[in-house]
């Protein structure tokens, strides 16, 4: 799958590029569903000097949630010097924060996949202490979105419709393309606060 176009938008709103292989003394790559293309794509770009890169690289893949496509594959078949699938990003988790408390200067690391995945590792490289300009991100696969209520504080996963319901308080949320990178989530704001009941048709917007 390709690259996500998006359209311009706030200025919280993530902004995603294209993974281009960088010199390091160690790689890590993240990512999730078709985001194991751009991770192909990357090895793919480097060249003569993939071999070297992917001797120092670990690369750790989550199937996708959304479509339940699975690349992993593609992503054992480059030959890392390791490469861990799991079944979920918080079964994932652990094993990328001990690679980022063990990592040392020169690292680089590629996020790719879903903004849920990137949000959520991105989050947890900024906790590691990693410069910004040490990752790189792109999107690829679903636009569902990770979105924290307002009002109750609740996060809801993998929403695709505006407006949806709460699934913590019940309220009937809009959608915004404000982000919180604490947070790694979107914002939902109640879309019939001064008209109780007055909720528009809920549209697909990020299938």
């Amino acid at each position: 799958m390709s690259q996500t176009v998006f359209e311009k938008s706030i200025r919280s709103r993530p902004v995603y590029g294209v993974l281009q292989p960088r010199a390091g003394t160690a790689h890590l790559c993240v990512a999730d569903g078709e985001g194991a293309g751009a991770i192909c794509d990357l090895f793919a770009k480097a060249g003569p000097d993939a071999a070297g890169m992917l001797a120092r690289t670990h690369v750790i893949y989550v199937p996708s949630i959304a479509t339940g496509s699975d690349h992993f594959a593609s992503l054992q078949a480059l030959g890392a010097a390791q490469c861990h699938r799991s079944p979920s990003f918080w079964a994932a988790e652990p094993r990328l924060r001990k690679v980022l408390a063990d990592a040392h200067m020169g690292l680089q690391v590629y996020l790719a996949g879903t903004e849920t995945l990137i949000g959520l590792a991105q989050r947890d490289v900024m906790e590691a202490g990693l410069p910004h300009e040490a990752v790189q991100t792109e999107h690829r696969g679903s636009l569902a979105r990770r979105v924290q209520c307002v009002h109750c504080k609740g996060i809801t996963e993998n929403v695709t419709t505006d407006p949806f319901t709460c699934s913590h308080c019940g309220l009937n949320l809009f959608v915004r393309d404000h982000y919180s990178r604490r947070l790694a989530a979107f914002q939902g704001v109640n879309i019939d606060a001064e008209d109780p009941g007055q909720v528009p048709p809920a549209v697909e917007r990020f299938k």
